[in-house]
């Protein structure tokens, strides 16, 4: 073998086959991916209908791609001295594009991390970049889905890392198991999602990072792999009676936004993603140091573009801000048969506890932006778009609804009527409370007949009353006396009973009048105060049972259900 620094040729062939990553090769391979990725464009755009099918994921990783490679290029200014990794991945994350291109963004962020000022990177050193690359990605990702772009990043990292445990070390070897491996793992997409599985197609953002790796074999051998188009396949039968395969076009799925943050910090930016999380899904968010200091490029897709916004600002200096309509989402027709029961959940810090309690009884979770005022036309309007998307997506025929709370029941309700109809029914379990929610979940039945599973939630939610323990946040004039901000309010089904400076206090005090009335069952939500609820209860009303629900502490103290 001959050949210059970091590179060994085969006697007797023209190939180069590069034996270690040398910043003149990542170069040519930011510059290689850009090419795949413009020949590969329109086959990926075609692909592309998960999270949202709007035919853009290929042009958002080329031009993701784009941007990465004209900062990868050497230049005379102050980053000039910067590892070309540093660059690569720097222009990635500050021209990231939709979806797919933050996660590209951040699979790059990954491996500069690791192999910038590394010198020559080995095939060792690789496979070893690229796993822990992968688990950023994951970590990057609000709600990580398996089948997508992520799951494919993670195979190629585990198909490098066989190969290295295996011995084969060389720097071609673990490229090649990489780019493998992902090819594998794309055509197991089709089998992991329902709706790549019901288009008969791969996931479109896997097969950009497939694009991408088969373009980083090409420039360590010297040789294009040979791959079959990517192309759909065909549709698989289902059981059930083919009309069910219709779709229709479901409501309006909102926005998506992006934009660069600046002037943050850390702590800043976690807490915009929890809120950004509450708004919205598709939640991306990528960080990158600049000369002038540390960037955010985040990702979201939300139907209230000026909360996202507003969170951004409150998190620190938006800019570069891109809003772009979603192409609207097809959802399957219903499915006679199928029952399903939606509960929504107020968006806060007390949401995750309250939307995974009721996702283990079997329930779907919408987390909502309660409208503060029914005047607020805007909110009003996103809660109801919500709701209905979830209703037409749940492909049941039968759906019950439970608003769990006093100022969602009126939305709720115009939803039902509206999307009533065309093979669906769909019936509003007035609750107030996710204690009433929690009520009539427990009696559904779904081998009755709808109606009379419905009329039973209904006589469960309404045997059930519900209080709460909240804080005061204004002084004001209450069914019990004047409050003052940071007073403990015991409100029992709307109405304020008790006023007091102490929690606790308040909290024994409200229990004591609800079980005055009588009562065999309490059911507590909270944290630190619901169990100090449960000793009281244990103490003092020995006889009546108790459900506690830890859920952490939140805006809302401690919810009672009593029955």
């Amino acid at each position: 073998m001959v050949g210059g620094p970091g590179v060994s040729v085969a006697t007797g062939s023209l190939r180069h086959v590069l034996t270690a990553l040398d910043e003149a090769a990542v170069g040519r391979w930011s510059r290689t991916a850009v090419d795949a990725l413009r020949a590969s464009r329109g086959r990926l755009d075609e692909l592309n209908v998960f999270p949202v099918p709007d035919g853009d994921t290929g042009t958002n990783l080329l031009l993701t791609a784009q941007a990465a490679a004209e900062a990868a290029q050497p230049s005379e200014g102050p980053d000039g001295g910067e590892s070309v990794w540093t660059r690569w991945a720097r222009g990635a994350v500050l021209g990231a594009r939709g979806n797919s291109g933050a996660i590209l963004a951040q699979l790059l962020r990954g491996l500069a991390d690791d192999l910038a000022g590394a010198g020559p990177v080995d095939g060792s050193a690789f496979a070893a970049a690229l796993l822990r690359a992968a688990r950023t990605a994951y970590a990057a990702v609000a709600e990580p889905t398996e089948g997508t772009f992520l799951t494919v990043a993670r195979s190629a990292a585990e198909a490098a890392g066989a190969a290295v445990d295996q011995g084969r070390v060389a720097l071609a070897e673990v490229v090649r198991a990489a780019a493998d491996g992902a090819r594998r793992s794309l055509h197991g997409t089709t089998d992991q999602l329902a709706a790549l599985r019901d288009a008969g197609v791969v996931d479109a953002g896997g097969a950009g990072w497939c694009v991408v790796l088969d373009a980083l074999v090409t420039t360590v051998t010297g040789s294009e792999p040979d791959r079959p188009p990517l192309a759909r396949r065909a549709l698989r039968p289902h059981r059930h009676d083919p009309a069910a395969d219709l779709h229709r076009v479901a409501v309006d799925p909102g926005s998506e936004v992006q934009f660069l943050l600046a002037d943050s910090s850390e702590e800043a930016v976690e807490r915009l993603r929890t809120e950004l999380g509450w708004l919205g899904d598709c939640l991306v968010v990528v960080g990158v140091d600049t000369p002038t200091g540390r960037e955010w490029n985040v990702h979201v897709h939300v139907h209230d573009v000026g909360a996202a916004i507003e969170a951004g600002i409150r998190a620190g200096r938006p800019h570069h801000i891109a809003v772009t309509a979603l192409a609207p989402v097809r959802v399957p027709a219903p499915v006679a048969g199928v029952r399903a029961t939606v509960a929504l959940v107020p968006a806060g810090p007390a949401a995750e506890g309250l939307a995974e309690l009721l996702g283990g009884e079997g329930v779907q979770v919408l987390v909502v932006q309660v409208p503060a005022d029914r005047d607020d036309t805007a909110a009003v309007t996103a809660v109801e778009e919500a709701v209905a998307a979830a209703v037409l997506a749940s492909g049941a025929a039968d759906v019950v609804l439970l608003p769990d709370d006093p100022q969602l029941v009126g939305p709720v309700g115009r939803v039902a009527a509206r999307v009533r109809g065309e093979g669906r029914d769909v019936a509003v379990v007035p609750t107030r409370s996710p204690v009433q929610g929690l009520a009539a979940v427990a009696v559904a039945d779904p081998q009755q007949r709808f109606a009379d599973d419905v009329i039973s939630m209904t006589d469960a939610a309404s045997a059930t009353r519900w209080a709460e323990v909240v804080l005061a946040e204004t002084e004001a004039l209450t069914s019990a006396g004047r409050c003052h901000p940071g007073d403990a309010l015991g409100v029992v089904e709307g109405d304020v009973v008790v006023i007091g400076a102490a929690q606790l206090t308040v909290t024994c005090e409200l229990l004591d009048r609800l079980l005055a009335g009588g009562g065999e069952l309490v059911t507590l939500l909270g944290g630190r105060l619901a169990e100090a609820a449960a000793a009281h209860l244990a103490a003092r009303h020995p006889t009546v049972e108790v459900a506690l629900h830890p859920l952490g502490q939140g805006a809302r103290p401690l919810l009672i259900g009593v029955e």
